[in-house]
C-alpha cells in the first residue's frame, strides 16, 4: 500500500487507457454477429407548427430475447436517426414536453418513418411527462420560522431538527430519496387500495406503514415529527390532487441532443437493484463488449447478467458459506402494500449491496456470507494485527465475495468489519477498500488472499484517528466524546451511519468517503506504509457559519477525480467539490477538527426546481451519488463529474462549469444508484464507450406501467451529432 507503489500504478493505468490498449484478459471481445445485424431507423418529426425540435424518439421491441429499447433526440429541424437496432420489429413514438405520447407506429431497420407528434391539449397533461423532481418542488416543506421543532405538544417537528436545512436533508436523500423517487406518479398519487380515509394525513401514515419497508418509513416520520411531516405530504398530493401543477421544464439543447440511450429488460417484477458493473474502474477497457452484472440488495439472490451483444439476460446465483443467516428483510407484513398485499417479495439472505470487477473479470461484491456474529480472531486478545490495535467484538453484518465467470464459483471471504460499497486501489496488493464498517475502515490484500486464500491474513481494518498532535505519526489517541488533547491524537467516529460511505481510493494512494449527518464531512485516509499502525484520518465538514451551512450540506455518494479532488452529492441541491490543494491552514494539529478549510469547497447548484418554502441556495434536487468519468467513457472528456440525478430522471454532467442533462424519458421514473463507465473499442469512437447505469429504485411498481415493472440496464452514448450513425 506503499504511496510510491501506488502512484507508479496510477500512472501505468492512465497510460494503458489513455492509448487504447487491450483489456488486461487479452483482446477485447469480438461483437457478436447479432451485434452486427443491426440497422438503423429515421426520419423527422412534426407539429402543428412546424418541425419538433428537443423531443425524443423511442423504439421499443419485444422480439428480442429481453424487451429492448432505443431512445434518440430530435435536431433543430426535427430530424432523428435510431443507430444500431437489432432486426426486429419495433413501436415507435414520440415524447416531449409539451406534448402527450404520439400513436405508436410499426417499423423495422431500414425504415424512414415520419412521425406527428401529439400537442398535448392541457398544461396538466403537459406535466404528466415532466421528472418527478419538478412535482416534488410543489411540496411546502416547514417554513425556517418553524425551527426549532417544539415537538408533539407544540408544532409538530422533533425539536432535534435545529434549522430547516437538518429537516430537508431527511426528506431528500439522507433518507427518503435514498431509496426511491419523490413526485413519481406513484407518490404523488394515493393509490386507491390504501382506501377512504378523513384526511391525506391520515392516508399518509396508511401508506408509509405499508409493505416490508413499512417499519423503516414510519421510523423516519416518527423521527422527523409525524405530526407535521404527514401534514406536509399530505397538503403537497391534496393541492395536486385539486389540479395545481409544476413549471415546464426546458427541452434538450445542445450536445443533450446527442445521446443515445440504449435499455434492456432484466430481473424480475418483485426485485429490485442497487448497482451494476460492466469493467475494471481502474482500467475501463476490462471486458470490454462483456456481460454486465448488477446486484439486488435485500430482495433477492441472484445476480442479474446482461449480455449485450445477444440481448439475453440472465441469472448467477448468490451463496452464502453458512446459509443459516436469515432474511434481510422483515417477512411478516403488518400493513399490506397496495400492489403486492401481505406477500413479502423480498426473500434475500446475502443482501448483496455493491459490485466491482477486477483486473480478471472477476465480480466482487458485499454481501453476507455468514451469522453476524464475529469470530475470535477479530476480537481482544487476538494476534491479528488490526484487532490488536482496535478489536471488533461485536457484529458484521455483510462481508465480501467474489464469483469468477470462468469456473462459475463464488468463493466467500468472512471479514470482521461489516461491508457496503468497495472499490479497488491503484496498487501492488490490489487492495480492495470496503466502507460499512462502523468506527473502521476496512480492506481486502487481493493479491495476498490470492496467492494464499489466507482471509485472516489478507484483510485489515483501522479506525479513523485524527494527527492532532501534529507530529505525522500515529500515536495515543483520546476518544470521540472525549475533548481534543493537544499532546495526543483523536479518534473520530462519522455519520448517520455510524461508518463511512462511498468509499474511493485516490491515484495517490489515499482512500476518501463521506460521511452522513449535518453538516456531513468528508474524509481523506492515509494508509501510510505499514496500515493500521501508520493510518492517519483528515475530516473536511461542510462549512458553516453561526450554525448554519454556508453553502450546501449532508452529502451521500461521492467520488475522487485523477487529481485527487473528491466530488459529492448534498442534500442541498448540490454536487460539491472539495480541493485539499486549496487549504490555505495546517492539515493536522489541534485545530484540524472539519472547520478548517472552508476555501477547498466549491458548490454547483442542481438544475431543478427549489422546494417550496425553501429559500436557502441549492435546488429540489438530492442525487444519491456522484461519480467521476475519470477516463472520459461518455465522451464529454476525462474527469466529469456526473450526478446520478434521482429527481431529474437522469444523469447531470457537470461540464466545463455547465449542466449536461440526459434525461431518460421512458419509462418515467429512472432512478438509478451508480454509474459505470466502459470503453469497448478505444478506436471505435462514441460507437465504442458508452456509460453503463440501472433503474435502482426500491419501487420499480411506482414508474410507468406500475406493477410488474422491473429494473432496466441502460447505456449513454454520446454522438458527435443528433443525426451520426
Amino acid at each position: 500500500m506503499m504511496q510510491s507503489k501506488a502512484l507508479a500504478a496510477a500512472a501505468a493505468l492512465a497510460a494503458t487507457v489513455l492509448l487504447g490498449a487491450a483489456s488486461m484478459q487479452g483482446a477485447p471481445r469480438a461483437p457478436s454477429a447479432a451485434a452486427t445485424s443491426t440497422g438503423v431507423i429515421s426520419g423527422v418529426v412534426t407539429g402543428s407548427r412546424g418541425p419538433e425540435a428537443g423531443v425524443w424518439v423511442i423504439a421499443e421491441t419485444n422480439d428480442l430475447p429481453t424487451k429492448f429499447a432505443k431512445i434518440v433526440v430530435t435536431d433543430d429541424r426535427g430530424r432523428y436517426l435510431l443507430p444500431d437496432l437489432p432486426l426486429a420489429s419495433y413501436d415507435v413514438w414520440v415524447r416531449g414536453y409539451g406534448l402527450v405520447d404520439s400513436p405508436k407506429r410499426k417499423a423495422r431497420p431500414g425504415a424512414t418513418l415520419a412521425l406527428r407528434a401529439t400537442p398535448a391539449p392541457t398544461p396538466r397533461a403537459a406535466a404528466e411527462y415532466y421528472p418527478a423532481g419538478y412535482w416534488f418542488s410543489l411540496i411546502r416543506i416547514p417554513a425556517e420560522s418553524e425551527f426549532p421543532g417544539t415537538g408533539p405538544t407544540g408544532n409538530g417537528i422533533n425539536p432535534a431538527f435545529k434549522s430547516q436545512a437538518e429537516y430537508v436533508r431527511m426528506v431528500k436523500n439522507n433518507a427518503c430519496l435514498g431509496c426511491h423517487q419523490m413526485g413519481s406518479k406513484g407518490t404523488r398519487e394515493l393509490h386507491p387500495a390504501l382506501g377512504a380515509f378523513q384526511s391525506s394525513d391520515q392516508a399518509w401514515a396508511r401508506r408509509l406503514a405499508s409493505g416490508q419497508a413499512g417499519g423503516a418509513m414510519m421510523g423516519t416520520v416518527q423521527q422527523m415529527g409525524a405530526a407535521r411531516t404527514l401534514r406536509m405530504f399530505g397538503d403537497w398530493t391534496d393541492r395536486i390532487a385539486a389540479g395545481e401543477v409544476p413549471p415546464a421544464p426546458p427541452r434538450p439543447q445542445g450536445i443533450e441532443r446527442n445521446v443515445v440511450i440504449t435499455m434492456w429488460d432484466w430481473a424480475d417484477p418483485k426485485a429490485y437493484l442497487h448497482d451494476l458493473v460492466s469493467t475494471d474502474r481502474r482500467n475501463p477497457t476490462v471486458n470490454a463488449n462483456g456481460p454486465v452484472y448488477a446486484v439486488l440488495e435485500a430482495s433477492a439472490d441472484y445476480m442479474p447478467v446482461l449480455d449485450p451483444e445477444t440481448h439475453t439476460a440472465t441469472r448467477v446465483p448468490v451463496t452464502l458459506r453458512d446459509s443459516s443467516a436469515g432474511p434481510a428483510s422483515p417477512q411478516q407484513v403488518a400493513v399490506p402494500s397496495p400492489y403486492w398485499g401481505t406477500e413479502a417479495i423480498w426473500n434475500s439472505r446475502a443482501n448483496v449491496h455493491n459490485p466491482m470487477l477486477d483486473e480478471r473479470g472477476r465480480v466482487w461484491i458485499t454481501a453476507r456470507v455468514r451469522p453476524p456474529a464475529n469470530p475470535d480472531f477479530c476480537k481482544a486478545g487476538s494476534t491479528h494485527p488490526s484487532a490488536s490495535l482496535f478489536p471488533l467484538n461485536g457484529n458484521a453484518g455483510r462481508h465480501v465475495a467474489v464469483y469468477d465467470p470462468k469456473t462459475k464459483e463464488m468463493k466467500h471471504i468472512s471479514t470482521c468489519f461489516g461491508t457496503h460499497h468497495l472499490m479497488f486501489a491503484e496498487d501492488a496488493d490490489r487492495t480492495l477498500w470496503l466502507s460499512g464498517g462502523g468506527p473502521v475502515v476496512g480492506w481486502v490484500n487481493t493479491r495476498l488472499w490470492d496467492e494464499t486464500g489466507d482471509e485472516q491474513r489478507a484483510q485489515g481494518w483501522t479506525a479513523l484517528v485524527l494527527d492532532i498532535n501534529g507530529n505525522g505519526r500515529r500515536d495515543e489517541y483520546v476518544e470521540p466524546n472525549a475533548p481534543v488533547d493537544p499532546a495526543k491524537d483523536k479518534r473520530i467516529n462519522t455519520g448517520q451511519y455510524g461508518s463511512v460511505y462511498a468509499l474511493s481510493p485516490a491515484p495517490d494512494g489515499s482512500v476518501w468517503g463521506t460521511t452522513f449527518g449535518f453538516p456531513g464531512a468528508i474524509i481523506r485516509l492515509s494508509p501510510g506504509t505499514n496500515p493500521p499502525h501508520t493510518a492517519l484520518t483528515e475530516i473536511f465538514e461542510l462549512p458553516m457559519n453561526a450554525g448554519k451551512p454556508v453553502l450546501g450540506f449532508s452529502p451521500r455518494g461521492g467520488d475522487v477525480d485523477r487529481n485527487g479532488v473528491y466530488w459529492a452529492a448534498l442534500a442541498s441541491g448540490h454536487m460539491a467539490s472539495f480541493d485539499r490543494r486549496k487549504c490555505r491552514g495546517p492539515l493536522n494539529g489541534p485545530s484540524a477538527t472539519g472547520q478548517h478549510c472552508p476555501e477547498g469547497w466549491s458548490f454547483h447548484a442542481e438544475p431543478l426546481p427549489q422546494l417550496g418554502n425553501v429559500a436557502s441556495p441549492g435546488s429540489g434536487e438530492g442525487s444519491y451519488y456522484t461519480w467521476v468519468d475519470q477516463f472520459g467513457a461518455l465522451g464529454l472528456g476525462a474527469n466529469v463529474p456526473i450526478n446520478t440525478g434521482n429527481q431529474s430522471e437522469g444523469l447531470l454532467a457537470l461540464k466545463d462549469g455547465k449542466w449536461v442533462v440526459l434525461r431518460v424519458p421512458y419509462p418515467m421514473g429512472f432512478y438509478t444508484k451508480w454509474l459505470d463507465g466502459r470503453i469497448d473499442d478505444p478506436k471505435a469512437g462514441w460507437k465504442g464507450r458508452g456509460l453503463w447505469a440501472a433503474v435502482s429504485t426500491r419501487a420499480p411498481y411506482h414508474m410507468e406501467g406500475g406493477k410488474g415493472q422491473t429494473s432496466k440496464a441502460i447505456k449513454f452514448q454520446l454522438r458527435p451529432d443528433p443525426l451520426a450513425r
